[in-house]
Formats: structure tokens, C-alpha cells, sequence
């Protein structure tokens, strides 16, 4: 069965991270964009860090600029963008694809895993999230218009579930 650890990514830094290395924690998974309406969002991700992060909670957020172009910077000018306008904590991704010939395989995984209305698979706008439990599965898929917020309740159950043995 396949599970996050199958998976690597890089940081916004260009540092390989294999996925394996999150088993154990709850995550959310959230492509993102700097100039989207949905921006304000990067505050609702942090709270959610803030909240939880120390009981293995992460926010893993991908910038991509497939909708609207809404995310046209290089990753280091994401990152400033996000530490000067929400003092952002969490590190962020290197940008991505999420559809597509090139979308990363993490997001083909999590879009098979977890389909969206009326079982879609594409990822149809910046902010939708994917929740992941501690033994690296994709539980539920979250709209763009869901706020971070909202799914703090399905983070603390998961959070709640033993750990992994």
C-alpha cells in the first residue's frame, strides 16, 4: 500500500526531504499561492502550526502557480512574501505542479486518495488541503474555501489516534 513515506519532495531551500521521515505526525498538505484570494489562509495555516505542531502536527504547503497565475515568484521571494506579510513558521515547499504531465507525484497520489466532489480528481484552485494521519494515508480532502480553522477539529481526532507502532 502506498503512504506519504513513499514520496520525496524538496524544501523551499532545494533540500531533498524523503517523506518516510513524517511518519508518526499528522500533516496537512496545501498548495498555496501569494496572490490568490484565498492568501489570508497562510494565517489560518499558522495558528494551526502554532496550536498543534508541538503534539506531531506539520503543515506542508506547496506553492504553485497553475490558477491565475497567482504565484509567478522564484521560492526564495515566496518565502520573504510569507515571513514579512504572516510571519510564517512552518518551511515551506519548493513551488510545484499539481495537475498535469508535471504535477508532483505526492499530489497525484493525494488527489487518487482522496478525490473531490463527486469523486474529481483535479485540483481546481490554490488552498485546497489534503489531511494525512500518522500512518502516512490521506484521510480527507478540504476546498479552497474551507478555512484552516474549520479543520482543526479532524486534526485534534487524528491527533488523538495512537501513534503508529
Amino acid at each position: 500500500m502506498t503512504t506519504i513515506a513513499d514520496f520525496q519532495v524538496r524544501a523551499g531551500t532545494g533540500a531533498p526531504i524523503a517523506l518516510g521521515s513524517k511518519l508518526g505526525k499528522v500533516l496537512l498538505v496545501v498548495n498555496t499561492a501569494s496572490h490568490c484570494g484565498f492568501t489570508p489562509q497562510y494565517a489560518g495555516l499558522e495558528k494551526l502550526w502554532q496550536d498543534f505542531g508541538h503534539r506531531g502536527f506539520e503543515v506542508l504547503a506547496f506553492p504553485c502557480n497553475q490558477f491565475g497565475r497567482q504565484e509567478p515568484a522564484a521560492d526564495s521571494e515566496i518565502a520573504t512574501f510569507c515571513d514579512i506579510h504572516f510571519g510564517l513558521s512552518f518551511p515551506l515547499m519548493s513551488k510545484i505542479d499539481v495537475n498535469g504531465p508535471n504535477a508532483l507525484p505526492l499530489f497525484d497520489w493525494l488527489k487518487g486518495e482522496a478525490p473531490g466532489v463527486l469523486g474529481s480528481r483535479g485540483i481546481k484552485w490554490n488552498f485546497t488541503k489534503f489531511l494525512v494521519d500518522r500512518n502516512g494515508r490521506a484521510v480527507r480532502r478540504y476546498a479552497p474555501l474551507v478555512k484552516p480553522e474549520v479543520i482543526a477539529a479532524d486534526i485534534e481526532t487524528l491527533l488523538r489516534a495512537a501513534p503508529p507502532a
